[in-house]
């Protein structure tokens, strides 16, 4: 599998390198956005890794080129910020993970791994739930007459959700399970993510992902009974 690495801070670009180069992957790196975006048209990744501040191109801008020339190629975001603007604008260009720096690099390998397990599964998993429909190994969500596609981080959230409807999940256990870890900056990104879903979800009437106070949160499917009265289950 090939990675791209975007990395202005050239010590730091060289041991992300080696370590990603000794756990089996084919790296190229770039010292620069723009330096980057050249290689990503000669050698077309499987993955990108790519840091937030850079010169000549910002991470973020070469996302941005990278999703329009290839949407399905995964992309993780490395940054000093834990901004929650920050975080909302990498989602929305499409990115599978963002990871705070400092970070332990055998974490990155971890990421890596389950992001092109699940991105190039040949599994045909589809998942429904009342009116939602969501097709896993192409990254579609139908709800109603809607459809949006998702991000790989997106659908495995989702999925989770569904496997594990009307049920509260702690917040530890969801980190645990999609990110690989309890953390407070993946706390505040999964966040992002959850109300990126209700979102996604909110044609359909018969769902509901809600936060229970101190504890998690819960996908409720609207029971029958329920349905015909127009009344959700509280928790």
């Amino acid at each position: 599998m090939k990675v791209l690495v975007a990395e202005d801070d050239r010590d730091f670009g060289n041991i992300l390198t080696q370590y990603i180069t000794i756990s089996g992957f084919d790296v190229k790196l770039g010292r620069d956005g723009k330096e980057a975006w050249e290689l990503f048209n000669q050698d077309k990744p499987d993955i990108c890794v790519f840091d937030v501040m850079m010169p000549e191109m910002d991470g973020f801008t070469l996302a941005e080129k990278v999703k329009t020339a290839q949407p399905d190629v995964p992309v993780i975001f490395l940054t000093a910020k834990s901004l929650k603007e920050d975080i909302v604008r990498g989602l929305k260009i499409g990115a599978d993970d963002y990871i705070t720096k400092p970070f332990d690099p055998e974490v990155l390998i971890l990421r890596i791994n389950n992001i092109l397990k699940r991105a190039y599964s040949s599994t045909n998993d589809e998942y429904k739930l009342s009116q939602t429909v969501l097709k896993y190994n192409t990254l579609e969500l139908i709800c109603g007459s809607t459809k949006e596609k998702l991000t790989l981080k997106e659908a495995q959230l989702l999925k989770y959700f569904i496997v594990n409807k009307n049920k509260v999940l702690a917040r530890e256990d969801i980190l645990t399970e999609i990110w690989g870890e309890d953390d407070y900056f993946l706390g505040r990104s999964m966040d992002v993510f959850i109300s990126r879903l209700r979102k996604y979800v909110s044609e359909d009437k018969n769902l509901d992902i809600r936060t229970v106070r101190g504890t998690g949160f819960i996908l409720e499917e609207l029971k029958k009974d329920e349905e015909a009265s127009g009344v959700k289950s509280e928790v």
